[in-house]
């Protein structure tokens, strides 16, 4: 199998392991300071995959753009107060979350 194949196989599988979850649920992995925010502009499932390959690289530009980062105290009590769903997949040692967009449908 090719590297190519096995990296397709991969995001497959991480994408088939994100969730929808209420924020409420997520409260102890905040505490730990292993919940991570992905921003509404990437792609969940490949934040997951290059963090997963440990792409140093580019996961240093997107927290230096502040695209990925911890959630903040704020962000966490918005999400509380809202009861919000979050979009999320657990990359260990870390949970990315990422808000759900709204798509209104007409």
């Amino acid at each position: 199998m090719t590297t190519k194949n096995q990296e397709e196989i991969f995001r497959a599988k991480v994408n088939l392991e994100t969730s929808t979850i209420p924020w409420k649920e997520l409260q102890r992995f905040f505490a730990s300071g292993s919940a991570i925010f992905v921003a509404a502009d990437l792609d969940l499932v490949e934040v997951a995959f290059q963090i997963s390959e440990d792409n140093k690289a580019l996961v240093a530009q997107w927290l230096a753009q502040g695209e990925i980062g911890q959630v903040t105290d704020d962000q966490a009590r918005i999400w509380f107060d809202a009861d919000t769903e979050v979009w999320a997949v657990v990359v260990s040692p870390y949970v990315l979350i990422q808000e759900i967009k709204n798509v209104l449908h007409s």
